[in-house]
């Protein structure tokens, strides 16, 4: 067995995969959760068998990792025997800057470069690092690999990823569009492009990441030439908390009228914006669409500018490609709510999008084209599968 351990570190959950790269196949799976707290909740799950669920006192991303490890070895509960069978440790990680276009083996130099990018994501870095030191800690000469989010956007030309703001700011402090979800647009193309039965490098394709965040890239011969996310996760789409694109000079105005401080302003756009803010109803595109069928005025239209954000993006993405070949629906809202797709594919009937009704509501599978035959542009719902991206970049690059 080629055995590789995925981990993605939250600031108070650790979620990880096993899977067994020989055969391409997921052998378990899990999440702790509340980490620091006494009553801890294990959500543990090995393929065919009975999950095994429970509280526990986990104080810190180490002592989570030893009850993950416990776990994968037991007898009765895991899939391995000894650490020594695990090849290699794949971690999500937020942030490479532009320092890093693709996955990397970490080392002392690596690490040091991931610690000048905290700053960078304040709320996913540091917690990124603590899983990192914990597989050292525990894991010894395991390799591990940092496979980032932002890696993928890399491709962007100067002027697509920079702000109209003096030169400067770019030089000092890296002010610029870095874009996010990069781990979930690549694996999502290629697998577009698979089911196509195309090479990826004669097609354009738009990929939306549509889940509590949601970002859009514009892939042109597989590579992301535009991305909705910019220099934070705020940017772009209206999403489950945040508010996507606003004009900057509302922020001092809401500090005046709020008697709040940046930092405070910040926390209102991130936490208590987007679809909740505007609908009242929840966060969650499935309570929004309960409260809209029971005629809430707020629900209607915090649904209607969640999918105009997206058509305004598709449409001016499409000019920059000079067309699309296909539109992938993918993430919890992308993949789950058909009523999201049919509507962005209604506003975009004139430009040559047709979906057919029948397979967008009963789509065979799990994957596949939703469009009508007769469309321009072929409309595809594609699952995504970050920690399968996470596992064949990790394997991929400690096997060269």
């Amino acid at each position: 067995m080629e055995i590789v351990l995925v981990l993605n570190s939250g600031s108070s959950s650790l979620k990880y995969k096993v899977f067994d790269m020989s055969m391409g196949a997921m052998l378990a799976s899990g999440v702790i959760e509340r980490i620091g707290q006494d009553n801890a909740w294990i959500n543990h799950k090995v393929n065919e068998r009975e999950p095994v669920r429970g509280e526990h006192k986990i104080p810190d991303h180490k002592t989570a990792l030893e009850k993950i490890l416990e776990l994968l070895m037991d007898e009765k509960k895991g899939v391995i025997r000894s650490l020594d069978e695990i090849a290699a440790v794949g971690h999500r990680v937020l942030h490479g800057k532009d320092v890093y276009d693709s996955a990397v083996l970490i080392d002392e130099e690596v690490r040091e470069k991931l610690e000048e990018f905290r700053s960078l994501g304040p709320l996913h870095m540091p917690a990124n690092l603590m899983g990192i030191d914990a597989c050292e800690e525990l894991m010894g000469e395991t390799p591990q690999v940092a496979v980032f989010d932002t890696a993928f956007h890399q491709t962007m030309p100067p002027y697509a990823y920079m702000y109209s703001l003096p030169y400067e700011l770019y030089q000092e402090y890296g002010i610029r569009k870095y874009g996010f979800h990069g781990i979930s647009h690549k694996y999502v193309s290629g697998r577009a492009a698979d089911l196509l039965g195309q090479p990826i490098q004669h097609l354009k394709l738009l990929t939306l990441h549509l889940g509590n965040g949601c970002s859009i890239a514009a892939v042109q011969n597989g590579r992301c030439v535009e991305t909705t996310m910019g220099f934070t996760p705020l940017e772009g789409l209206t999403m489950g908390t945040r508010c996507g694109d606003l004009d900057p000079a509302v922020i001092p105005v809401l500090c005046e009228k709020l008697g709040k401080t940046p930092q405070e302003i910040d926390e209102l756009l991130n936490k208590q914006s987007g679809l909740l803010g505007i609908s009242g109803a929840g966060s969650d595109m499935r309570d929004i669409e309960a409260a809209r069928l029971r005629g809430n005025p707020r629900a209607q239209l915090a649904f209607e500018i969640f999918c105009y954000r997206i058509v305004k993006y598709i449409g001016s993405y499409m000019a920059v490609m000079g067309g699309v070949d296909a539109v992938i629906f993918t993430a919890g809202i992308g993949e789950n709510m058909a009523k999201v797709r049919s509507s962005v594919s209604q506003w975009l009937k004139p430009m040559g999008f047709l979906i057919d009704p029948e397979k967008n509501e009963k789509l065979p599978g799990k994957e596949g084209i939703v469009s009508a035959p007769e469309s321009k542009v072929k409309i595809m719902v594609v699952p995504t599968n970050e920690e399968l991206m996470i596992a064949q970049e990790t394997y991929r690059l400690t096997n060269a």
